[in-house]
């Protein structure tokens, strides 16, 4: 159990150390004042760059990250469940998974290869229209390094969140994400007092008027808010992502010689959201891209596109512009669509990861059946409403968490005046990293508890 923490915990830091080597396209520091200067000032930056764990800000060479990966998954995933023989293949065990896990990792590359000319197109495209000569017009062989760069720093990634899977302490995919948010916490809880500490007469906070402090009393008081919310939705999350329901299994007396065997009963846990925080991640990845072909289209210069292009980022705003009021009808759509697609990844995963069929057909074998309940067909459709009425549920839960910052920074705008509160991003990450962190710790638990029956054998 130490040897697999401590290998995960390995990979994070040789991640971490990878998210700072930069891409051989300029000069580095150089490059890094200029990109500090293009991420602060675009939202969908510095939503990129929250996910990526700094790396958008380093221009390192794991800037595409797991986007191509998550990408080559939905695709394959759906393409399982459109096609018969996928489907079949995907029924034949591990050896049929796998083969369609090699077919996602080959589907990543080129996708891979795209997001890297596409994210060098813009940044060079943001750098020129600052005026600076940082980012030279590159050779052909330039650009066959640097992107190159980019796709084997992106494979390699895949490559170690397979380890982490592999290794049993939750999914490598999630934990690699997970790292890359908490490695910008420092920098967030740095923003936050920058912005409590006020030295100017009229920003001083008086306490009780027996003295005063020098703290911006507004701040004050909208981070009390916030950190009272944000720990009222933490308690709502651990319950939520906590909650199942128990489904008593029986099984039949059977006698062989002078043996006897079953007549005992098990449970079957069906977790209210089966999916965890998967369904998050593919919802921010989906809806990152309409925004990253809009900037792309920005990029290109053209007038008919550039239209095109920012309406797109205007439509599909990302999470990070700490600016929702809510004044037009544009700003609501992300938010709705986001809601939308956590539903509907919910229900798409949850379909993946639980099989009523196979389970009914594995208790049918085993002697196994639900009181009440016929063993085979019927067993199934007993699963499978069982589980259609608890991811309803927690899927509207799950949505409601995801667009509760956006709510948040509405509020704060229409009754405080707070328009830059940056909430949003703080609710996507703070969703990501508890249910990754729940869910890394729940396998820890399974696999620490089968060394301690090990121990008592």
């Amino acid at each position: 159990m130490r040897r697999r923490l401590l290998v995960v915990l390995g990979l994070v830091i040789v991640y971490r150390f990878l998210a700072h080597i930069p891409v051989p396209l300029a000069e580095p520091t150089q490059m890094k004042e200029v990109i500090d200067s293009v991420v602060s000032g675009s939202d969908f930056g510095g939503f990129l760059n929250l996910l990526s764990g700094g790396a958008l800000a380093s221009f390192s060479i794991v800037l595409v990250g797991l986007s191509p990966f998550i990408t080559a998954s939905i695709i394959t995933q759906l393409l399982t469940k459109a096609i018969p023989k996928l489907e079949e293949l995907h029924k034949d065990g591990e050896s049929g998974r796998r083969k369609i896990q090699q077919w996602t990792r080959i589907i990543s590359v080129p996708l891979a290869v795209v997001q890297s000319i596409a994210f060098i197109y813009i940044l060079r495209q943001s750098v020129l229209a600052g005026n600076t000569t940082a980012l030279s017009d590159p050779t052909l062989l330039e650009w066959i390094v640097a992107v190159g760069a980019m796709t084997a720093g992106s494979v390699l990634l895949m490559w170690l969140g397979e380890i982490m899977t592999e290794q049993g302490v939750g999914n490598g995919l999630s934990l690699l994400i997970f790292a890359g948010i908490v490695s910008q916490m420092p920098q967030t809880l740095q923003t936050i007092g920058t912005s409590l500490v006020d030295t100017s007469e009229t920003g001083k906070m008086h306490i009780f008027n027996w003295f005063t402090v020098p703290v911006n009393p507004l701040a004050f008081w909208v981070t009390a808010a916030i950190l009272v919310a944000s720990l009222l939705v933490l308690y709502l999350l651990v319950k939520i992502n906590e909650a199942q329901r128990v489904v008593t299994i029986n099984y039949a007396k059977r006698v062989q010689g002078n043996s006897s065997y079953g007549g005992v009963k098990s449970i079957l846990p069906m977790k209210l959201i089966a999916a965890g925080v998967i369904p998050v991640i593919f919802a921010v990845a989906f809806l990152s891209l309409p925004a990253f072909i809009g900037q792309v289209l920005k990029a290109t210069g053209n007038p008919d596109f550039v239209d095109i292009g920012n309406n797109l980022v205007q439509w599909f705003q990302t999470p990070n512009p700490g600016q929702f009021t809510g004044d037009t009808w544009q700003a609501f759509i992300y938010p709705g669509l986001y809601f939308l697609l956590v539903i509907i990844f919910t229900y798409f995963y949850t379909g993946i990861v639980f099989n009523s069929n196979e389970i009914a057909e594995n208790l049918q074998k085993q002697g196994g059946f639900i009181e009440g309940v016929r063993p085979g067909l019927q067993t199934e459709k007993y699963l499978s409403r069982t589980m259609n009425r608890l991811i309803l549920f927690g899927s509207l839960v799950l949505g409601t968490i995801a667009v509760l910052p956006f709510l948040a920074e509405y509020l704060l705008y229409q009754i405080a005046g707070v328009q830059n509160a940056n909430l949003a991003v703080g609710g996507t990450g703070i969703l990501i990293v508890v249910s990754v962190a729940l869910e890394a710790l729940r396998q820890i638990n399974s696999r620490a508890l089968m060394v301690t029956y090990d121990d008592y054998k």
